[in-house]
């Protein structure tokens, strides 16, 4: 009988466990299903459907009309689309600058001098402020008769140019503002990654006579090269996606479309020509071509390049 009753209490437990376990699951799921549908709706609709709509002939509001791989074929013949994208990436030099500049101020401020404290929060400043904001200030610096550049150029006896305006200085003059603006953010990053770096690697080093450069590529360099290859992965893709700058300082695309990224012809072709399928087109192109860039960073960057020498 007490066998018995031992199992009884414990398919009770077993019960209220169940129950207990049941409760935590729905309401976990309520917590997952909030995202999970915003997902689906802002997300992966939107996604299908331009796919679908890249091979289509549409306006936006009137019927969507199929047409096939015509709008694909027409993009490669487009003088427009080429240009726009050797904008964009022509303007990703400033990537590999952006990154070394971000490294020697963390390895400044990571030697403790005093104020190093005041120094992040002043690089970190452009990375919270709005970027509309960051394209009217340095629009103003720009600026071929008032702006700040000319201005500081004139007390040196250089005469500048209108930077925006000129097809040789429009390009420069973008990258060194978004170089400018990401500062902040991958020195955060590395000044993270060198204070985490074990101090007896450099002690160690010290004692077998190696000098600064050999402690730098042998031990600072592979401790953060992972946030390098996160760094290089994010820009690429933020850098291919840039728009905001460009809507606002170059409006019209710069001189002779110069200054044109991708993005902003896919905007001009969506809502100002009203050729939603084209732009469809143009998006799921630049999608692919993200895809592929991001791939072969991943390949070229595997784990075992992250190990000290």
């Amino acid at each position: 009988m007490a066998t018995k009753a031992e199992a009884l209490q414990v398919n009770k437990k077993k019960a209220k466990k169940s129950k207990l376990y049941q409760k935590e699951s729905r309401a976990a799921l309520l917590f997952i299903l909030a995202p999970l549908v915003g997902y689906l709706i802002f997300t992966l609709y939107p996604f299908l459907f331009s796919i679908y709509a890249s091979f289509t002939n549409w306006n936006g509001l009137g019927t969507m009309n199929f047409i096939g791989l015509t709008n694909y074929t027409r993009l490669f013949s487009d003088d427009y689309f080429i240009s726009s994208l050797f904008n964009t990436f022509f303007m990703m030099i400033g990537i590999p600058i952006g990154l070394l500049i971000s490294l020697l101020l963390a390895m400044g401020l990571n030697r403790g001098i005093p104020g190093t404290t005041t120094f992040r929060v002043i690089y970190y400043i452009p990375v919270v402020s709005s970027l509309a904001a960051i394209s009217v200030l340095w629009q103003w610096a720009y600026n071929g008769d008032y702006g700040l550049v000319n201005q500081f150029l004139a007390l040196i006896g250089i005469d500048g140019p209108n930077w925006l305006q000129n097809t040789s200085t429009v390009k420069p003059a973008l990258i060194i503002m978004t170089i400018w603006k990401g500062l902040g953010y991958s020195m955060l990053l590395y000044l993270a990654a060198l204070q985490s770096v074990p101090k007896m690697y450099y002690e160690a080093a010290d004692l077998d006579g190696a000098n600064s450069f050999q402690q730098f590529r042998h031990i600072t360099w592979p401790m953060v090269k992972p946030v390098t290859f996160f760094l290089v992965i994010t820009n690429i893709i933020n850098g291919a996606q840039m728009f905001t700058e460009i809507n606002i300082m170059t409006p019209t695309g710069g001189p002779e479309y110069s200054s044109a990224t991708v993005v902003f012809y896919i905007w001009q072709k969506a809502f100002d020509n009203l050729q939603m399928g084209y732009a469809s087109a143009l998006s799921v192109v630049l999608g692919i071509i993200i895809f592929i860039v991001t791939l072969v960073q991943f390949k070229l960057n595997d784990k075992s390049s992250f190990e000290i020498d």
